[in-house]
């Protein structure tokens, strides 16, 4: 079974949409390092989020629960449901946090949590 007008039609749409944001931002990304990652510090929460959320998935992520359900069976997908409530806590909580500590990396997180004698050990 080939692929229909339509298929192609959203797949053009969906190319053009891509490049469309990417290239909008390509002068705003390329000032700093800051701005290459956070967007400036512009970036709504809300997007920071869902960017965080899709972060964690990559080309092993279906071989991962294919695994989990090959292994436990079909109850092995309430292991991978739970990270969906790991992500929705990301998107809606720990993202505004991480906008308000203003900082870039997990280290500088940590550091600035964890300051002085805790940092140390």
């Amino acid at each position: 079974m080939g692929l229909t007008t339509l298929d192609w039609i959203v797949i053009v749409l969906f190319i053009v949409l891509i490049m469309a944001v990417g290239l909008s931002y390509t002068k705003k990304a390329s000032k700093d390092m800051e701005s290459f990652f956070l967007g400036g510090r512009n970036m709504p929460w809300l997007l920071a989020g869902v960017s965080m959320v899709a972060t964690t998935f990559a080309a092993d992520t279906p071989l991962a629960v294919a695994e989990l359900i090959y292994k436990d069976g079909i109850a092995g997908n309430w292991l991978w449901w739970n990270f969906l409530a790991g992500g929705m806590l990301t998107t809606f909580f720990f993202a505004r946090l991480w906008q308000r500590a203003g900082v870039l990396t997990e280290v500088e997180l940590i550091e600035k949590r964890y300051a002085g004698k805790p940092l140390n050990f």
